[in-house]
Order: C-alpha cells, then sequence, then structure tokens
C-alpha cells in the first residue's frame, strides 16, 4: 500500500465525517417530501452553487480532464462543451429562473404544467422518468468505473486479495473498489436526502481547493526555469481544421491517442460540439442532480444567482489542479506507471501523478477530496434518480396518499435499487471516455430537440415531446451498437434530426394543448419564442401584462457569460505556465466582461421574481 499512516487518517476522518453529516440531518430529511428531495427550498443560493459546482468536480470528469490537458496542451479548454460547460450560462442568465418559477418537485412533474392533463401529457410524464433514470444511471456508472481505476493506483490488489474471502478477476479489480467506496455515497445520501448532499458537498469543496491550489503551487515551482517537453501548439488555445500536434519527438505513444479519440479534424470537431452545446443548452438542464439544485433555491432570482457561481467557483480552482497536474506528469513521465495489458492507460496520470509527486498528508487531503469528488456527484445524482422513483412513479401511480413514513421508506428503497443497477452497468463500462461520449453526445442528442421546443413554441404539444423523446432515445441506446468506432458527436446530428422529425409528427398529430394550460404557464414563466397567440390572449385579460422582450439582452449575456468563463479557465493554466502576457491580457478581458455584466444581468436580476 502506498499510503503513509497520516494520508489514511485523514481519509478515514472524512469517511467518517460523510457518515455522520448523514446521521445528523436524518429526522431533518425525514419532515416532508420537500424537505428530503429540495432541501425544504430554504438553503441559502450560495450553498447550493458550491454544491453543485462541487457535483461537476467529479473524480472521473478531472482525470478525463488531466489527460486531454497533458495531450492537447491549451487547446483542452474546449473539451468540456461536449457536456455543454457554458449551458451554466444559458442557466444563469435565464433558464433557471423559468425553471424555477414552476415550482415544481422535478423536471417529470413540471410537465404537467407545460401541456396540462391528458394522454400525451401522461406520455411525456413517462419518457421524462424513463430519460431522467437512463441518464443518472448513466452518470453514476460513468463515476463509478472512474473511482476504481483511481483507487486501484493507491491500494494495489496484491494488497488486498489475502483479506477478501472471494476471488476477484484482475479485469473487476477497479470495480470491485468502486462498490466499497459507492456505499459510503449511498449512506449519506439516502439518510440525510438534499440537505446532506449539499453539505457534504460544501466540505468537499473546501477540501478540493486547499488541494488544487496546493498542487498548482507545486507545479509551479517544478517548472520554474525549465521548459515542458511538447510539441508546438501545446501552448495556445487557438486551432485550424487540423490539430497539428505531432508527438513524436517526445512521447510517440501519444499520437495513438489523438488518432484513437478520433479529435484530429479538430476544427470539424469543434463546430460540432459548438452546435450541439447550443441546442443543448437552449434545452435547459437535464433532469438530474442540476435541476434539483434549481428547484431547490428559494425564489427564480436565487436560482440564476445560484448557476451563475458555479462557473466562479468551480473553473479556476479545478484549472488549477488539471494544469498542476498535466504539468508534472508531463515533467515527470518516465516516472509514471501507466502500462497496463492493454497497453498504455492515459486516464491512470491522475493518479500516477498523486503517486509520485505528492508530499505525505497532502496526500491524503487530495485523496479525501478526490474520493469526496465521487461521492459528492454520485450522492447528488442519487437524489435525482430518488426524486423521479418516488415522486413521478410510487406517489403519482402506485400511493398517491402515502404518508410521511412510507416515502421515507420508499426513499431509502430506490435509493439501493439505483445503486445497485448503477454497479451491474458499471460492470460493462470499457473505459471513462467511452461512456462519457455516450451521455454527453448520443443520450442527450435525443434530449435536445423536444426540450427546446418545449420552452419557446407554443403549439408544442405533449404527443410532440413524447414522440419526439422517443425518436431520440432509441436511436441513441441503438447507434453505438451500429457504429461502434464512431465519435457519438458525429452522429448526433442524424439523432437530432430524427428527434425533430418526431416532435413536428407528433405535435401535429394531436389538438395542441388548452388555452388555459398555455396562458397560465406563459404568465407564469414569461418565456420568450413564438408565444405570439397565447401572448395575445394573457394581454386581452390582462393589459398590463408585461411580456418578455429580453430575447437581445439575454443572448449578449450569455456571449459575455461564456468569455467570462473561457477567461477563468484560462487564469490558472496562464499562471501556473507562467505565461505572463497572456495571463495579463485574461485578466483585463474578465475585468470589462464582469463590469458589463453587473450592468446588464446583475441589476435585472430583481425582474426574475417578477
Amino acid at each position: 500500500m502506498k499510503l503513509a499512516t497520516i494520508d489514511l487518517i485523514i481519509i478515514l476522518v472524512y469517511l467518517l465525517a460523510t457518515i455522520a453529516i448523514g446521521v445528523i440531518l436524518k429526522k431533518r430529511a425525514k419532515a416532508s417530501k420537500d424537505a428530503y428531495m429540495l432541501g425544504g427550498k430554504s438553503l441559502p443560493w450560495y450553498l447550493l452553487g458550491l454544491s453543485n459546482a462541487s457535483d461537476m468536480f467529479d473524480i472521473s470528469g478531472t482525470m478525463w480532464m488531466v489527460t486531454l490537458a497533458f495531450v492537447y496542451g491549451l487547446k483542452s479548454i474546449w473539451f468540456p462543451w461536449l457536456w455543454p460547460s457554458f449551458n451554466q450560462v444559458f442557466m444563469m442568465v435565464y433558464l433557471s429562473a423559468w425553471l424555477r418559477r414552476s415550482n415544481v418537485t422535478t423536471g417529470a412533474e413540471w410537465i404537467s404544467t407545460r401541456f396540462g392533463k391528458g394522454r400525451g401529457t401522461s406520455l411525456s410524464h413517462t419518457i421524462v422518468v424513463i430519460f431522467a433514470l437512463i441518464s443518472c444511471l448513466g452518470f453514476l456508472a460513468y463515476g463509478f468505473i472512474g473511482l476504481g481505476k483511481f483507487v486501484e493506483i493507491f491500494v494495489p490488489w496484491q494488497v488486498v486479495q489475502p483479506y477478501v474471502p472471494f476471488t476477484v478477476s484482475a479485469q473487476y479489480v477497479p470495480h470491485f473498489y468502486g462498490i466499497v467506496f459507492t456505499l459510503f455515497a449511498v449512506f449519506y445520501a439516502v439518510m440525510g436526502g438534499m440537505t446532506s448532499v449539499v453539505w457534504a458537498d460544501v466540505l468537499k469543496y473546501l477540501i478540493m481547493s486547499v488541494a488544487a491550489v496546493t498542487i498548482a503551487i507545486i507545479a509551479y515551482r517544478n517548472l520554474a526555469g525549465r521548459q515542458l517537453p511538447v510539441p508546438d501548439g501545446w501552448h495556445t488555445p487557438f486551432f485550424n481544421w487540423r490539430l497539428q500536434l505531432d508527438w513524436s519527438q517526445q512521447i510517440r505513444e501519444v499520437n495513438e491517442k489523438i488518432k484513437s479519440d478520433g479529435f484530429s479534424l479538430f476544427g470539424i470537431f469543434f463546430m460540432m460540439m459548438v452546435f450541439k452545446g447550443i441546442l443543448a443548452s437552449l434545452a435547459g438542464p437535464a433532469p438530474n442532480y442540476d435541476m434539483q439544485k434549481i428547484l431547490s433555491t428559494r425564489s427564480p432570482k436565487e436560482a440564476s444567482m445560484m448557476s451563475g457561481i458555479v462557473s466562479v467557483v468551480l473553473i479556476p480552482v479545478r484549472y488549477a489542479m488539471i494544469i498542476g497536474f498535466a504539468v508534472l506528469a508531463l515533467l515527470y513521465y518516465n516516472q509514471l506507471n501507466l502500462s497496463t495489458p492493454q497497453g498504455i492507460d492515459f486516464e491512470k496520470i491522475l493518479p500516477s501523478a498523486i503517486s509520485n509527486f505528492v508530499p505525505v498528508g497532502l496526500t491524503g487531503l487530495l485523496l479525501a477530496g478526490l474520493l469526496a469528488a465521487f461521492m459528492g456527484t454520485f450522492a447528488g445524482t442519487l437524489n435525482a434518480a430518488q426524486a423521479y422513483i418516488v415522486n413521478d412513479i410510487y406517489l403519482k401511480y402506485l400511493q398517491p396518499n402515502a404518508a410521511n413514513r412510507s416515502i421515507t421508506a420508499m426513499n431509502y428503497l430506490s435509493g439501493i435499487l439505483v445503486t445497485l443497477v448503477s454497479i451491474v452497468l458499471g460492470l460493462f463500462a470499457r473505459d471513462v471516455n467511452s461512456i462519457l461520449q455516450w451521455i454527453v453526445s448520443a443520450l442527450y442528442g435525443g434530449y435536445v430537440a423536444a426540450n427546446v421546443l418545449k420552452w419557446h413554441w407554443w403549439r408544442f404539444n405533449g404527443s410532440g415531446f413524447f414522440w419526439g423523446m422517443l425518436a431520440g432515445i432509441v436511436p441513441a441506446l441503438i447507434f453505438p451498437q451500429l457504429f461502434p468506432h464512431t465519435l457519438g458527436l458525429y452522429y448526433f446530428p442524424l439523432i437530432f434530426l430524427i428527434s425533430v422529425a418526431g416532435c413536428i409528427l407528433g405535435t401535429y398529430a394531436a389538438p395542441a394543448t388548452d388555452m388555459d394550460t398555455l396562458k397560465h404557464f406563459y404568465r407564469t414563466v414569461k418565456p420568450w419564442g413564438f408565444w405570439g397567440p397565447v401572448q395575445a390572449q394573457v394581454m386581452a385579460d390582462d393589459p398590463g401584462f408585461r411580456p418578455n422582450k429580453r430575447f437581445g439582452t439575454d443572448m449578449f449575456n450569455v456571449l459575455l457569460g461564456i468569455t467570462a468563463q473561457i477567461c477563468l479557465t484560462l487564469l490558472p493554466i496562464y499562471a501556473v505556465l507562467s505565461m505572463r502576457l497572456p495571463l495579463a491580457v485574461t485578466v483585463i478581458i474578465l475585468v470589462i466582461v464582469c463590469i458589463t455584466l453587473r450592468k446588464t444581468w446583475w441589476k435585472h436580476l430583481d425582474e426574475q421574481n417578477i
């Protein structure tokens, strides 16, 4: 075992702290359905924002991004747009407020506020629950496999094997570790609900911040007066049609990694990423932990503020750690042990770098933080899955009048069931990158069309939503089998077009949503878009009603917000690499953007509550 006693003590103290949080908050979570699922809608926006950022600071994603920074250098800052990371800007500017005004518990429950009652609404409700559970299970499996690969570096199997009363194939050693640490996350998430998740996330964020800054300082000091062994083009975020990174003179195996990733035609890849990212952002938050945090805020204004603070507290800290580990791995590559029976595994750069370069004591803190990263993301996603099972299946169809005691028992049971299924799925996951690509490209390709139209087109109805989602989800499940060697992003347009066709055909195959439902939704949520007939009737009923005319301002603020995100990403990178002129330019741009956003967005936040 490669951990010192002090490191093990730090990790143990953290794990015990998470258990304590679950036990302490158990009673509060049992008070009501909203108390368990949404923290009683009483948590401060900044704690929810820290929690949301903490959930996004996950171990699998960080491993993936350290690998990207190592291989692609500053061009790696664009890869998070696969999620897309800039969807937080769309939510900050307007979508979080729109969602929070609906005052519901889950995304599936929101369906009835948009489409009213009827067969189309029932079908839409069902398909949203199915999508939510599939995506939650996908994210849980994604985190599960990343954690196992991470722990395997620090606790070699030959050390643990004598104490395990059964045989585990070497292929499944990472999965064994994933199961062990998953149990801790399940405990505090199931016991304490949303409030427990949030407070555990805040603890995790504080640990990760200390560790990230320390790693960045270590990397900065090790790099002082030295040159990184990287090819031309590694130090710039700008690119041409082709990637043009040739590692032949440094580490030849990296060229094979680039080829297998499928990112060589970087210009086309970037355009596809932006196309998909804008559509996914317009669709609003997917039904996972992000949506649940928005619905947990006190008001639409605080929902916007919560989404805004996520980028500020997450990006600089996370990228300080990412670039720090990438620099250390590049400087001391020969000391890393990345070999596996299948070849070089670059996803092991992060744990190998920790094992080799982080001093005793800090290793324990860092490992506690990264284990917390897994557990926080797992717990947040698990909480979202529980909300859909309990609120949108159990209470809606099985026991509408269930007592709090029965709801609590169902919360516990659903948490255990979802965890078991996610573990089984994790056993079939090849690696972090493969499951990530499927989630963000294929599966979300089926989500986008219907969820863009639901906000922006009055004629869109429950039938269109159901058939559009179904027409997207089915290809998303089938295409990876039909095109096993194709990057999911490249067949996203085909999935999207099939889904759009399902939306249009389904919409006109059924009557429009009744006008009373549409008027209530338009008055409450106040979206902009193609709402002309509904707006006319609302204003006929209430001549004093003020329609939302902020489309131009919102899009301008989105552009500013994305620019700020890019600057926040580049700041720690330029600082660690001692690139002083680019750092100064980035700071100036960020200051100008922030001053502008204060005038065009921040000062208008009170309007979100009107």
